[in-house]
């Protein structure tokens, strides 16, 4: 068989697959998001035999629902806080596991075990970790760190702080596979020349380490806000929104709007706004760190 007749079947296979990948993004991405922007447009009621067009009055509703603000303004705030400890600890952790003996290569495959559990497993173990009569009250409690048990997930503040924990642990193992991956492409002797001409720690990281990992971070940034923003499994099994609401991200108040209150076509416009305000940031965010990619 002559070369450009196996280029051609290759071209071929190359363009079925492509079909095919395009095919089932529009099926499981963009028919669900076109579903979800017309029944936000209408009153639609598991309950209800019909639906009834009402235009906006969703998208209206949202200005006086409290409860759509408190849920935005925590998970916000949760996606800004997470992020940026999750990437400064994931690349602290990269540094530390830039290695290349077996040891340094299991400690890798430990750190990112996190993330490849289920949101909903998580959950449930830093439930009991964090429980009154939990594994972390019963330890500091054993140091004489405190007096009495903490309740981290009973009080409203400290149920934030816990969620922002969780969800940073889980995702530093993504964030620290990132920063490793971009420092093992950094050449060795750009280190070594920095250490010839005096460069200390600092220096060498801030003018060679940061920049040459800075498309990595770009990478890790965009996507762990994305994911936080969408966070729901974790929150569902650690506090299920409580106490008082004061953890119930945008993503949980969906869920409890749909299939608790059985007010889909009112779900589907909060799920779009969310859909918005998560693209505007992400690309906002990622067109901020690609100009800081040219600056470094």
């Amino acid at each position: 068989m002559t070369s450009p007749a196996l280029r051609q079947r290759g071209e071929s296979a190359l363009g079925a697959i492509a079909v095919l990948a395009l095919g089932l993004y529009a099926l499981f991405i963009v028919v669900p998001v076109i579903m979800s922007a017309w029944k936000s447009l209408t009153d639609e009621n598991p309950l209800l035999a019909h639906a009834k067009f009402v235009g906006v009055s969703n998208y209206t509703d949202m200005l006086h629902d409290d409860a759509l603000t408190a849920s935005l303004t925590f998970t916000l705030v949760t996606a800004l806080t997470v992020t940026l400890v999750a990437n400064v600890a994931g690349i602290g952790f990269a540094m530390l596991l830039n290695k290349t003996s077996l040891s340094f290569r299991m400690m890798r495959t430990v750190a990112f075990l996190p993330q490849v559990l289920s949101g909903v497993i998580v959950g449930f173990v830093w439930r009991y970790i964090l429980a009154q009569d939990g594994i972390l009250n019963h330890l500091l409690l054993s140091a004489g760190i405190i007096g009495r048990p903490i309740t981290w997930l009973g009080s409203p503040h400290l149920a934030m702080f816990s969620v922002g924990l969780v969800a940073a642990w889980v995702l530093t193992g993504f964030t620290t596979v990132v920063h490793l991956a971009a420092l093992q492409s950094v050449p060795v002797e750009l280190y070594q020349a920095a250490t010839v001409d005096g460069a200390g720690r600092w220096q060498r990281f801030r003018q060679i380490t940061l920049p040459m990992v800075a498309p990595g971070t770009t990478i890790s940034v965009t996507i762990s806000l994305i994911t936080t923003l969408k966070l729901y499994d974790i929150i569902a099994a650690l506090t299920s929104g409580g106490p008082a609401n004061s953890t119930q991200s945008t993503a949980l108040y969906i869920v409890n709007l749909a299939f608790t209150d059985d007010r889909f076509g009112y779900a589907s416009a909060v799920a779009m706004l969310l859909l918005v305000v998560s693209a505007a940031i992400a690309l906002s965010v990622t067109g901020l760190l690609r100009r800081r990619e040219v600056d470094l």
